[in-house]
C-alpha cells in the first residue's frame, strides 16, 4: 500500500500520526536522524558486548 492510498483511505488517522511524530521529535530537541543514530549505536554496543562475552566464555 503506497502512502497516497493510505492517506486517502484513513486521512484522519494518518494526519493524527503525523502530528504526533512532529510533536514527539520536536519536544526532545532532536530529529529522527539523531534518534536513528542513537539506536544504531545502542545495537552496535550491544553486539560488541555479546561478542566480548562469547569470546570470554570460549577462552576458558
Amino acid at each position: 500500500m503506497d502512502d497516497q492510498h493510505a492517506r486517502d483511505k484513513h486521512p484522519r488517522a494518518v494526519a493524527s500520526i503525523c502530528i504526533h511524530l512532529r510533536k514527539w521529535s520536536g519536544s526532545r530537541g532532536h530529529g529522527v536522524h539523531h534518534h536513528f543514530l542513537q539506536g544504531v549505536a545502542y545495537k552496535l554496543g550491544s553486539g560488541a558486548v555479546t561478542l566480548l562475552i562469547l569470546w570470554w566464555e570460549t577462552r576458558r
